[in-house]
């Protein structure tokens, strides 16, 4: 089993390194040999992310640099450690880059989301070669790919398992309206995934012309254009003039949670999904959320049960999900991948080594 690694390790590998703010460096990269239930990996497809924009932009804090980028991700089992079981080298994978540790205080209560470990142990460096699964993620939250999923559709797995978390709790239906604030990556998973669940309307508030472009195009029943229109009248002009059931925010800026808690109607749900940067506060009138009946609800990150249905909803290939992939780049073209994110001019983009 160890004959492909072998020829793998014996080429040169790379792997990218932020070691500043804005500054990306290709190094070169020898990966360590997989150990009891590890997978070493042979990268075929990683994706843009968000999270990986603003700790390209400012750092993270939980991240040192120099730090290793890329968390979402698939490819081909290169070499397994030993005791591994379930997979072999040449299986196709995808895989979420993080697992619990299903002992903790949380992990006991089904809130496996929370747990501490998951997080501190998340994989890093997928804009690169290859990647070591660590043995409580290939245990939990790897998958072998459909033969008919494509790598880059397949490396989708991550944000979607936090998009099927949020949804588990917003529990949308097929008669209702939904808004979702914010016309990025994550909002049209969420409209991707209410669309293939039948719900009634779907309506995506947001701001840039390519956004909302991309949005029509991939099937949102209305664009509001938060910066020509006037948002909350438009709002309040969906379901029948009661304004929309759910709202779902997607932007992590203290003023889309604003925006979602002002937009839905008496009775309605508010998902504040985007995370805001750390120290901001919002402004709640408690009046209207205890006479209006809402129901404020707030997910973060995903469990293994999340993993599998982002992983059902990919294999069922109903989504259509990969044409939010709207640009494709090689591993050496990756500072340009992170300028074209800084001004907007791309959805996702997939980097293939």
């Amino acid at each position: 089993m160890r004959s492909a690694a072998a020829s793998i390790q014996s080429a040169p590998l790379r792997r990218a390194m932020l070691v500043a703010p804005r500054h990306l460096e290709i190094h070169d990269f020898i990966p360590p040999r997989p150990g009891p239930g590890e997978i070493l990996l042979q990268v075929r497809c990683a994706l843009s992310c968000g999270t990986d924009l603003k700790t390209w932009r400012r750092g993270h804090p939980l991240w040192k640099m120099p730090v290793p980028l890329g968390h979402e991700f698939s490819g081909v089992v290169a070499e397994v450690g030993p005791a591994t079981s379930g997979f072999r080298p040449g299986d196709e994978v995808m895989a979420a880059p993080t697992a619990p540790c299903g002992g903790c205080f949380y992990c006991e209560r089904g809130q496996e989301n929370l747990c501490a470990t998951a997080i501190e142990k998340m994989v890093l460096g997928a804009y690169g070669d290859m990647l070591l699964l660590p043995a409580h993620i290939v245990a939990k939250n790897v998958f072998r790919k459909p033969r008919d999923l494509p790598f880059e559709e397949a490396a989708l797995l991550e944000p979607l398992s936090c998009v099927a978390h949020a949804q588990s709790m917003a529990r949308p239906e097929r008669h209702e309206t939904a808004l979702i604030v914010g016309a990025g990556p994550f909002g049209l998973l969420h409209m991707m995934v209410m669309r293939a669940a039948g719900v009634r309307e779907i309506v995506i508030a947001g701001r840039g012309d390519d956004r909302l472009k991309w949005a029509a195009q991939l099937g949102a029943d209305r664009v509001i254009d938060a910066r020509r229109e006037d948002a909350a009248a438009a709002a309040s002009r969906l379901n029948g003039g009661f304004g929309p059931d759910l709202v779902i925010e997607c932007t992590g800026q203290v003023s889309g949670w604003t925006d979602a808690l002002a937009r839905t109607r008496r009775g309605g749900r508010v998902v504040f999904f985007g995370g805001c940067p750390p120290g901001t506060v919002l402004s709640v009138d408690t009046r209207r959320m205890h006479y209006d009946g809402l129901t404020l609800l707030a997910p973060f990150h995903y469990r293994p049960r999340d993993v599998r249905r982002a992983f059902e909803l990919l294999a069922e290939r109903k989504l259509g999900a990969g044409r939010i992939i709207n640009q494709r780049r090689s591993l050496n073209d990756l500072a340009q991948v992170f300028a074209m994110l800084d001004n907007g001019a791309v959805l996702k983009c997939a980097v293939i080594p």
